[in-house]
């Protein structure tokens, strides 16, 4: 999906889990370009229906989750479905 120019939704507090900050560090990927990602609608590596799924969950205030394969290594951005937080994590920590 094209990220549109404004997000689709509150990620509330971002939070990262101590495996995926270190990783980030190590990869130098900036954790705030995957949040951009995540909060316009990029879902990153879903399929079609776990795609649709974020969509009405946009709707509805459903949980969303991102995956996002960065130099072989998966990593989750998973808004809870009250908006209050946002986490990213290693797919090793889900």
């Amino acid at each position: 999906m094209i990220a549109p120019n404004r997000p689709l939704f509150s990620l509330g507090q971002t939070v990262a889990t101590p495996g995926a900050v270190e990783w980030l560090q190590q990869a130098a990927v900036d954790a705030t370009l995957l949040l951009s990602r995540h909060e316009n609608g990029d879902w990153g590596d879903l399929d079609e229906e776990d795609s649709a799924t974020n969509q009405a969950a946009v709707t509805h205030g459903d949980r969303i989750l991102s995956c996002y394969n960065i130099q072989g290594t998966r990593v989750y951005v998973i808004t809870e479905a009250d908006r209050s937080s946002t986490c990213i994590l290693l797919a090793s920590e889900y």
